[in-house]
């Protein structure tokens, strides 16, 4: 989710490199280096997560209210499992 988040920040960086160590290097079209605030960074990723979280919760009251079952649910969407 890093990756999303640094092309949702930096709207410019089209390549993201990450070396064995975990260096993540942000690249234009052109591959000139465009330097990221990690900070904002893992801000952002903790938003996004966020919202993924309350769409799949979302999602689970909206099967609830077709009075669906937990193994009804999860046959539809596997990846609710952990919300029920």
């Amino acid at each position: 989710m890093i990756h999303e988040a640094i092309y949702k920040l930096y709207p410019n960086v089209k390549i993201i490199r990450e070396d064995k160590e975990g260096t993540i290097t942000a690249l234009t079209i052109d591959e000139t280096k465009v330097t990221i605030n990690m900070d904002d960074v893992n801000a952002k990723v903790t938003e996004l997560e966020q919202e993924e979280t309350n769409k799949k919760e979302t999602k689970v009251s909206a099967y609830r209210k077709m009075d669906m079952t937990d193994e009804e649910i999860i046959a539809i969407d596997p990846t609710l499992k952990e919300y029920l």
